[in-house]
C-alpha cells in the first residue's frame, strides 16, 4: 500500500473511498492534486473542522499537492450537510472578513511558501456565473431523485430544505469541475458527510470531460462517551484565542477521557505512530503525562510554542502547590486592591471571572462544594472575598478561584 495511504488509514483518516485501488495507484505514480473546502460562514474554525486540514498535512509531508479552497462563493448560499436548520445568510464584506481570518488559521497546517499548496476562492468563478447557462450546462446532469437519497437532504427534509440549499450541491460539484480544468486536481478530501457532494463531483468531471476523479472522507469523531467531540460547556472549542481561550483549548485536551487519549494523538498531532500509540497505552496516574503532551502538542500547533509552553505552565500551577511554576498561561485578570478592602460577594466573583454564567449557577457550585478559594472549599454563598483571601507569591498579590476539579481563575490585585 502507498505510504501516504496508509498513514491515513493509520491515523484514523479513512472513512470511504470512491476506488482504493485506483487512489493506491495514483499516489504511487507521483504528486496528486487534492483539494478540501473550508467554509467561511463564522469568523474562526472549531477543532471539528481542522480533521481535513490534519489528514492534508500528512498528504502534503508525502510530496502531494493541497489545495485549499475557501467557500467565499458558497458561503453566501450555506451547505445543508450535517445541518438540521438553514444558515443565517451573511452579507459578502462579512464573508470576506471571516475568510481572512481562516486563511491565517489554515497556515498553521499547510506550507504555502514552498509553492507545493495553493489557496483559492471558489468567489472568482462562482459570482460571475450565468444562472441560465448554468443551469443548461451543469443542472441537467443532476437528478433530483438521486439528490434526495443523500444523508445531506434527507436530515434537512424534515425541517424544511430550501431551494437556494438544494443548489449546493451543484456548485460544489462545479467546484470539483473547475479545479480539474484549471489545476488538474483529481481527488477532494472531507468529512464522511461531505460523501454525497464528493461522488457528484466527480461524476460531473466524467460526464463533462471524461475524467477520472476520486473522493475520499473520514469518520466524523466523537468521544469515546458517544458525545460530540469538540464541546465544552461554553459551546465548540474554537481555534480562535478570542472565542476559546488558550488556557480552556489546552485544558480541554488536558482532561479528555482516558480511552480517547491514542485516537486524538494519531488525529491531532504530528507525533510519530509509534509515539501516539505508546502514549495511548499509559494506565491510571500515568495517562495523565500522555494527555499533557497531547494538549501541547495540539495547542503548539494552533497556538504556537510560546503560548503552548503559557498554558501547559499555567495549568500546573493551578493544580500545584508550588511557587516557582509560570502562572502566566492561567486565565487571568486584575482586581483592585480597594474593591477587595470593601468586599466581594463570592457569587458576583464566580460570574465576574466567567467560572459561571449567572449568579444561580455560581450559587449552586458554592452551595454543592464545588467551589475554592486559594484551596480552600467555600460552602457559603454569603461570604465575602476580601483582603484577608488574599496570598502573595513571587511577589505578586492575588486569589485563585476553582471550580470544580479542573478550572480556575486568576485575580492578580492591584
Amino acid at each position: 500500500m502507498n505510504q501516504a495511504l496508509a498513514t491515513l488509514k493509520e491515523r484514523g483518516f479513512f472513512k470511504q473511498c470512491t476506488d482504493e485501488d485506483l487512489l493506491n495507484k495514483k499516489l504511487d505514480e507521483g504528486p496528486v492534486k487534492i483539494y478540501v473546502g473550508v467554509d467561511p460562514t463564522g469568523p474562526s474554525m472549531h477543532i471539528g473542522h481542522t480533521i481535513p486540514l490534519f489528514a492534508m498535512h500528512h498528504l502534503q509531508e508525502a510530496g502531494h499537492n493541497p489545495i485549499i479552497l475557501v467557500g467565499g462563493g458558497t458561503a453566501r448560499i450555506g451547505d445543508p450537510s450535517g445541518k438540521t436548520d438553514m444558515r443565517k445568510m451573511l452579507t459578502i464584506d462579512q464573508i470576506k472578513d471571516n475568510a481572512e481570518k481562516l486563511k491565517k488559521q489554515i497556515a498553521q497546517f499547510i506550507k504555502f511558501d514552498d509553492g507545493s499548496s495553493k489557496l483559492v476562492d471558489n468567489a472568482d468563478w462562482l459570482s460571475s456565473l450565468n444562472y441560465i447557462d448554468f443551469l443548461r450546462d451543469i443542472g441537467r446532469h443532476f437528478s433530483v431523485n438521486r439528490m434526495l437519497t443523500f444523508e445531506a437532504y434527507k436530515k434537512r427534509l424534515e425541517k424544511g430544505l430550501s431551494f437556494i440549499e438544494f443548489n449546493y450541491q451543484l456548485l460544489q460539484s462545479y467546484d470539483f469541475l473547475e479545479l480539474y480544468r484549471r489545476e488538474n486536481c483529481i481527488l477532494q478530501i472531507g468529512g464522511d458527510d461531505q460523501w454525497g457532494n464528493i461522488v457528484a463531483g466527480m461524476e460531473l468531471i466524467r460526464r463533462m470531460e471524461g475524467g477520472e476523479a476520486l473522493g475520499l472522507t473520514f469518520p466524523l469523531v466523537t468521544r469515546s462517551d458517544g458525545k460530540k467531540m469538540g464541546k465544552t460547556e461554553k459551546g465548540a472549542l474554537f481555534l480562535d484565542p478570542e472565542m476559546t481561550s488558550i488556557y480552556d483549548f489546552f485544558q480541554y485536551w488536558r482532561n479528555v477521557a482516558d480511552a480517547d487519549v491514542e485516537k486524538f494523538l494519531l488525529l491531532f498531532t504530528f507525533l510519530p505512530v509509534d509515539e501516539c500509540k505508546r502514549l495511548g497505552s499509559y494506565k491510571d496516574q500515568k495517562i495523565n503525562e500522555a494527555k499533557e503532551i497531547l494538549a501541547f502538542e495540539l495547542t503548539k500547533i494552533i497556538h504556537g510554542e510560546e503560548e503552548a509552553t503559557k498554558a501547559l505552565e499555567g495549568a500546573r500551577a493551578a493544580f500545584s502547590a508550588g511557587k516557582s511554576q509560570d502562572k502566566s498561561g492561567m486565565p487571568t485578570a486584575d482586581i483592585s486592591a480597594s474593591e477587595l478592602e470593601q468586599g466581594i460577594n463570592i457569587l458576583d466573583l464566580y460570574v465576574t471571572s466567567g467560572l459561571s454564567s449567572s449568579k444561580s449557577e455560581a450559587r449552586r457550585l458554592v452551595s454543592q462544594n464545588g467551589a475554592a478559594v486559594n484551596g480552600e472549599k467555600v460552602s457559603d454563598v454569603d461570604t465575602l472575598i476580601n483582603s484577608s483571601f488574599i496570598v502573595e507569591e513571587d511577589g505578586e498579590k492575588e486569589v485563585i478561584l476553582k471550580a470544580g476539579k479542573k478550572r480556575f481563575f486568576r485575580f492578580v490585585v492591584k
